[in-house]
This record gives structure tokens, sequence and C-alpha cells, in this order.
């Protein structure tokens, strides 16, 4: 009898994918999931341990995906490259929900524009700032990052704020900041900087709708807490 030299997670692959394809997503378990792509950047190896590995070091599906690169390139077993498949699938998620609101009356999707604010930054381990672009009809026109700081400030320059939204031509900001700490709670800073920018904004006719701190643990809306 001729020995069959099948490696023993070829049938599990195959398995995966069809419960994948038949049952969809919610067939799967986390770690499998996380299968499924690593099959993509590791085709000769049995993955199982590698996912279930990876779940354990970061406490979740999320917890992966949100990971620096950096730091799951450092895991045994992970490559360079497969951390880029992991942060791809990210990337192309956040991209997803990013067009989802584009050109959109945004106070009419605002649990999509949270969704979305807490996707790409919640996680972060720095600061960054944020700023949405609306037009008279409060449709947004554009999302930029306008600096990226330290973990527990960024440095935000009103004269930039206000230039960079005359050269858009839009007419309303919604700022957007995190805390990488976990506590969404505006500090005094915050909050001076934000009255430092409407007060620049409003001679030029350019409403500032909200500003929006995301963090692991929630987020603050300034408008919410009547703060602007």
């Amino acid at each position: 009898m001729i020995p069959d030299d099948t490696p023993h997670y070829t049938g599990h692959r195959d398995r995966l994918r069809q419960r994948f394809v038949q049952g969809g997503p919610e067939a799967l378990a986390d770690y499998e999931l996380l299968e499924l792509i690593l099959f993509m950047a590791i085709p000769r190896k049995d993955i199982k341990p590698l996912a279930k590995a990876l779940i354990k070091e970061f406490g979740d599906y999320k917890g992966v995906l949100n990971a620096p690169h950096e730091k799951l390139a450092a895991c045994d077993g992970l490559s360079a490259t497969s951390a880029i498949a992991l942060k791809s699938v990210q990337a192309a998620a956040h991209r997803l929900m990013k067009h989802e609101i584009m050109h959109q009356h945004i106070l009419n999707s605002w649990q999509k524009l949270i969704d979305y604010c807490t996707a790409v930054m919640a996680h972060e381990d720095r600061e960054s700032f944020r700023i949405l672009f609306l037009n008279k009809k409060n449709e947004l026109i554009a999302d930029e990052v306008q600096g990226r700081g330290t973990i527990d400030h960024t440095p935000v320059y009103v004269r930039e704020v206000i230039k960079r939204a005359l050269e858009i031509g839009a007419t309303a900001l919604i700022l957007v900041h995190n805390h990488p700490s976990g506590d969404p709670t505006p500090s005094s800073d915050d909050i001076h900087m934000t009255n430092d920018i409407i007060k620049a904004a409003e001679p030029l006719g350019i409403t500032i709708h909200d500003h929006v701190i995301v963090a692991k643990r929630g987020y603050t809306s300034f408008r919410a807490k009547k703060l602007i």
C-alpha cells in the first residue's frame, strides 16, 4: 500500500472553507476565521495552534486585528507578511465603513459615524486628531487625520484646521480624537482647544457641529454633554 503523504491539515483547510461557504462566518469560531485569513499567508502549516495562541495573546478576534503590526510580527509563528495579511483585513473593514458614510448626511448617520471613528481610532496606542469636513448639506466630503502625538497628547494647530477647511470648501466640521487610556472623558486642554477652534471658525461661517472623543470604554460627544 502506497503511504499517503498528504499533510493532515489539508483536509482540515478544505472542510473549514466549505463550512464558511455553506454557513457563512457565523458557522466558524473566532480562531477559525483567523485560520481562514492565515491560510493565504501561510500555505503549508497547521494554523489552528497559531490562531488559538493569537486569540489568547490579544484577548479576542477583535484584539488580534487591532493589534499593532509590530506586535503581531513579534509573535512566534507569525511573520511580517502574515501580520500584514491580518492588518489588511482590518484595513478593508475600515475602508468599507468609511464608504458607508462618505457623501451621506452625516447627522442622519450618526451611529455609523461613531462606529467608524471607534473602529479606526479607539484602539490606537497614540493620540490622533481627525477632522470630518461637511458641506452645506451636512454631507461628509472629506475625512483627514491632521496630527498624531503621544499616548496622552497630540498637537492641534487652530490656524491649520481653519486653513484646511477653507481649502476644501467645508462649511461645518466634526472634530474627533482618541484617548489611548480608554477613558473618553474630555480634559481641560481638550475643552480649551475646542473653544479656540470654534472662535476662529465662527467669523468665517464655519460651524463646529461636535467634538467626539473615542476610547476603548466608549465615547464622549461634546454637544451631548453641552460643552459646545
